[in-house]
């Protein structure tokens, strides 16, 4: 098949590219600049979709970078680096005359309340008390299709992804050097819930509902089945023994708040437990279902 990934030179789409590629599919990425085998935003929003049989969408600004300060103007170019991006490709989808018949948004489990007791499943009703459950709505909100009446059906999938672990990128590692310094530890109170995935059962699940031709819809959790009961703490004693280091030091809530402020300080004080329900109900089965045996791949 025919695969367009908006992002597709970041962390996340590498590995995704990889893994079409490996399984015989063609892979095109957006990009802001032109090379092989991409093309650029300008050109989807000028000239439309070139021939494609689904469409991923991964573009978005980081939104932990500590380089960078929450401002209004960053936090505009975050808004705009998902919401954009994801409106550029609906548009061009409604108006393709042969359009894919799947188109895949990758949001985040910010969508649901933050609660140390509360499970949520695809069917659970989101959040809108934060800046990131505001955007994770809005962003979703994009992604609709609406204008196609009398065309080949597209089937939108909202995959809700939690903390992505993977050796390239992602959160794990900027933690490995403190870990194995015996500087690591939890995080405030090391309570709050830590909904995860692994980079492969990331890129699989997006496989899985492209190579699924339509057939799954609606949303899916990217989260392990682990993470409904996961927490810092566990995440924090898993990476511990995974590299043979205690972590027996923490990082108080209050400087957290310092390091990043009251509005980005809560998504690593807080969280949501999530449950992949409709991911496995969709016949996706997870190679690596709890941390243990995520790290111990990740660190082999």
């Amino acid at each position: 098949m025919r695969v367009l990934i908006g992002g597709g030179s970041g962390f996340i789409g590498q590995a995704l590219s990889q893994l079409l590629k490996s399984r015989g599919h063609q892979v095109t990425i957006i990009s802001r600049q032109p090379g092989q085998q991409k093309i650029t935003w300008a050109d989807v929003s000028k000239n439309g979709l070139p021939p494609c049989d689904a469409v991923v969408n991964l573009a978005g600004e980081k939104v932990l970078n500590p380089l960078r300060r929450w401002t209004e103007q960053f936090k505009q170019e975050v808004i705009a680096s998902r919401i954009e991006t994801t409106r550029t490709i609906t548009q061009a989808i409604c108006q393709s005359p042969s359009p894919p018949h799947t188109w895949v948004v990758v949001t985040g489990v910010a969508y649901y309340p933050s609660s140390q007791t509360q499970q949520y499943s695809e069917d659970s009703p989101g959040g809108n008390a934060d800046f990131l459950s505001r955007l994770v709505k809005d962003w979703e909100n994009a992604a609709e299709l609406s204008g196609t009446e009398g065309k080949p059906v597209t089937q939108l999938v909202k995959v809700r992804t939690g903390v992505v672990l993977g050796q390239n990128g992602g959160a794990l590692p900027t933690m490995l050097l403190p870990f194995r310094l015996c500087l690591g530890g939890v995080v405030g109170s090391g309570k709050q819930p830590f909904p995860w995935i692994h980079i492969e059962d990331l890129c699989r699940l997006l496989c899985h509902t492209v190579e699924q031709q339509g057939k799954v819809s609606g949303i899916l959790n990217a989260v392990s089945p682990s993470s409904v009961t996961d927490t810092n703490a566990d995440f924090t004693g898993a990476l511990s023994r995974a590299l043979g280091r205690p972590a027996f030091l923490f990082t108080p809530g209050f400087v957290v708040q310092m390091l990043f402020g009251n509005e980005r300080a809560p998504m690593l004080l807080e969280g949501p437990r999530v449950i992949p329900q409709r991911t496995l109900q969709s016949g996706f089965s997870f190679l690596y279902p709890d941390l243990d045996s995520a790290l111990a791949q990740l660190l082999s």
